[in-house]
């Protein structure tokens, strides 16, 4: 929405897309420039909330380092290219080794900011069917995947990922997270620190398990230090308190579960006292903290990074809904809840439920989850000789060379690759590698809706955003780069005809609602298509999406419904409600009920053995800053202004017995290499661990990346290992790695 203002500016209202928390932005636009950012107090789920990265997106969206022309590859250098020129040169790359090797020899990586945009939520699924490469890679295993299997194996769907109902619990334990640091994550609540803190404004409690005395632990009613990698024995004693002291109260859900006495038998060996040396964790204290859990009116279990990026992911992922259903918190208000989306569909309650391995990794044996391998993998795939090798590489919005483990291996592996092409607006660590880069446009040129944060929403809401600023001559949007790659990779040519396909498409899906039994049976096609709403491909399928979701107005056949044209009525928002109990609708299982212990996880727990003895090895973790997001927010300089982020933190009496400074220069070195950077000493990180953050390291050659080569860092995943997953779902380990640490002479 874009509206008038004094001295020829304009006002422009939208959802910012640099985070999960798709907070309001309110931006003063004089010229084609952003001259000002505020927090959009209107907004339906933000209410004017804003963060430092909120507050720089108008510098972000004016980055002079962002491409503005494609650039292909010329006798060894990036050099600009016209449109043309480089959908010539992508043609002739990627379709000869299709020609030569087959599909598998092209891999696809999708970096995080895919499920930021509009236009990746929707293309980049057209691109992997055209493509039909089972090498498909993206950042989920290096972050969530273990939270998507174990819904998976629970719920029957990997998508059914339930939140926190922040807003009207009783008590909240957080595990392995810093959502005063990450905004939250697979937890869309803007503002989550005024939330937290409203929480214990109403006498609720919080308690946060994390190694490192974080920003969220300081203002939690308990901080609990934890040995990194070891909350899938806390959570394993915690389920066996609950049977043990008579504490399992389903209560609504125990019609709709199966498997209590199979999980009683799987937890009896873990008792408080079997697991609190190696969590470093007392017994009585973890009794505690399952009584309490068990008698709050409302409560809910909550764990990301820390629990997801381990040696167990999928376990204590697994572990931590079990706790919310044997409480009865799972599907209530003030528990753990399914949001609904506005542009979701609701279910029949059963399902064909979940599976993974349907095909394997060539080099490794690695299974499939969720239609793609292991990142870990992707060096293995390019380096390795043999029938099926990679040879070409798409990636879209992703930096894999920064952001998967023991990434010196994988720079070396992508820098030999036959044929590169990245959908990316830097010349950065990964992509100064391509052969092909095709610049998107600024997140002000391109319209926005949240197809993915949407899903994780404390609340239900809805906000579309159109482009806040005509695009800029020269420049193609998103949708169209990947529509046109999707052409390339399908054997239509970069010349095809994208409207037209697209209109096909949208036809065939018209065709089938008014074939259906539904709302729409007996309707024209041609009437429903020239209902229809939008400025682009994107936006009219969005109103499609819309019109027939859970609260859409069926193309009229429903009073007062949801439709693109009704949120462009809505600069900030329109509020769906609260979370409403979903089950058993959301359940995909066979039996139409939730599979407290399944098959493959028991298994593994039966693998898992008892909880090992204590260590006195130096494990290193990860942290979030506010003013970062991974690895491609570092060229903003508000951002990284102040004191240096990335060092090295350490325990004061490891420091002691180590003989590191403050301010020092240290050493850290793990299996696959080592960096140094500066020291931290503080008693804010528990003794035995170290931590450095992630998506740093902007020091490689042929980068154009001038603000964030100034503030270099150094990047973590040159000490993690890619031969260490989590078995279930393949998830990278990034917390728990094993390290050493010695001082630099000064």
């Amino acid at each position: 929405m874009v509206g008038e203002g004094d001295h020829g500016e304009r006002i422009a209202f939208r959802t910012c897309p640099l985070c999960e928390a798709t907070c309001g932005l309110e931006l003063t636009i004089r010229g084609d420039h952003i001259v000002r950012v505020r927090g959009d107090e209107s907004d339906v789920l933000s209410h004017g909330f804003i963060c430092p990265k909120g507050a720089a997106f108008g510098e972000l969206d004016a980055d002079p380092d962002r491409l503005r022309t494609p650039r292909v590859r010329r006798d060894g250098r990036l050099e600009p290219a016209s449109w043309a020129e480089a959908f010539a040169a992508v043609q002739e790359g990627i379709t000869r080794i299709l020609r030569d090797h087959g599909r598998d020899a092209v891999a696809l990586y999708l970096g995080n900011p895919t499920v930021h945009s509009l236009a990746g939520g929707l293309y980049t699924p057209v691109l992997r069917k055209a493509l039909g490469t089972r090498n498909v890679f993206t950042a989920s295993t290096l972050d969530q995947m273990p939270k998507h299997v174990s819904s998976g194996y629970l719920f029957g769907s990997p998508l059914a990922v339930p939140v926190p109902d922040i807003d009207r619990t009783d008590y909240l334990l957080i595990l392995g997270a810093d959502p005063f640091s990450s905004n939250g994550s697979l937890w869309t609540a803007p503002d989550l620190p005024g939330r937290l803190r409203a929480l214990r404004a109403r006498g609720g409690r919080l308690v946060v398990v994390d190694p490192r005395r974080s920003r969220t632990a300081k203002v939690a009613d308990l901080h609990v230090p934890i040995r990194p990698g070891t909350d899938v024995f806390l959570l394993l004693a915690m389920v066996h308190e609950l049977f043990a002291a008579d504490l399992v109260r389903p209560g609504h859900l125990l019609e709709h579960v199966t498997g209590l006495s199979e999980l009683a038998d799987l937890v009896s060996p873990y008792r408080p006292e079997s697991v609190a040396q190696a969590c470093g964790v007392d017994a009585e204290l973890i009794r505690r903290l399952t009584h309490e859990l068990a008698a709050a009116p409302s409560a809910a279990v909550y764990g990301r990074i820390g629990t997801t990026t381990v040696r167990h992911g999928t376990i204590t992922s697994w572990l931590i809904d079990v706790l919310n259903v044997l409480t009865g918190n799972l599907d209530r208000p003030g528990g753990a809840m399914f949001p609904l989306a506005a542009h979701g569909r609701r279910g029949r309650g059963i399902g064909r439920g979940f599976q993974v391995g349907r095909w394997t990794s060539r080099v490794r044996g690695l299974p499939e989850v969720v239609g793609e391998f292991p990142s870990v993998t992707l060096a293995d795939e390019i380096s390795t000789p043999g029938e099926g090798q990679v040879r070409a590489l798409i990636t879209f919005a992703g930096n894999p060379v920064s952001s998967v483990p023991n990434s010196a291996r994988l720079d070396e592996a992508i820098a030999g690759l036959e044929f590169m092409v990245s959908v990316d607006p830097y010349v950065n660590e990964t992509t100064r590698h391509a052969d092909v880069i095709l610049p998107p446009p600024p997140p002000s040129q391109q319209a926005h809706y949240d197809l993915s944060f949407y899903n994780f929403s404390v609340r239900n809401v809805a906000n579309f955003s159109p482009p806040a600023r005509p695009m800029s001559a020269g420049l193609l949007g998103e949708g169209e780069i990947l529509l046109r790659l999707a052409a390339i990779v399908a054997g239509l040519g970069a010349d095809t005809d994208i409207d037209a396909l697209v209109e096909t498409e949208l036809r065939q899906t018209l065709a089938g609602l008014v074939g259906d039994t539904g709302p729409l049976a007996g309707r024209e096609v041609d009437d429903l298509r020239a209902a229809l709403t939008g400025d682009s491909a994107a936006e009219r399928q969005l109103d499609l999406m819309l019109r027939t979701g859970p609260y859409g107005d069926w193309f009229g056949e429903r009073d007062g419904g949801l439709s693109l044209a009704r949120l462009r009525e809505h600069p900030h928002g329109i509020d769906l409600g609260p979370l409403q109990p979903r089950i058993p609708e959301i359940l995909r299982t066979p039996s139409g009920r939730i599979e407290l212990c399944p098959a493959p996880i028991a298994e593994e727990v039966g693998r898992l053995g008892p909880a090992p003895a204590a260590s006195s090895e130096l494990v290193l973790i990860g942290r979030r800053h506010l003013r970062s997001n991974n690895s491609w927010l570092h060229n903003v300089p508000a951002l990284v202004k102040g004191r240096p982020l990335c060092t090295v933190v350490v325990n004061s009496a490891d420091a002691r017995r180590l003989a590191l400074v403050h301010g020092g220069q240290a050493r850290v070195t793990s299996r696959v290499g080592e960096v140094d950077l500066t020291v931290e000493v503080t008693d804010d990180i528990a003794p035995g661990v170290v931590s450095i953050p992630h998506g740093w390291g902007h020091d490689l050659p042929g980068m154009e990346l001038s603000v964030a080569q100034q503030h270099a860092g150094v990047n973590s995943n040159r000490l993690t290992d890619d031969l260490s997953i989590d078995p279930l779902s393949g998830n990278a380990v990034l917390n728990g790695v094993p390290v050493q640490v010695a001082p630099l002479p000064s």
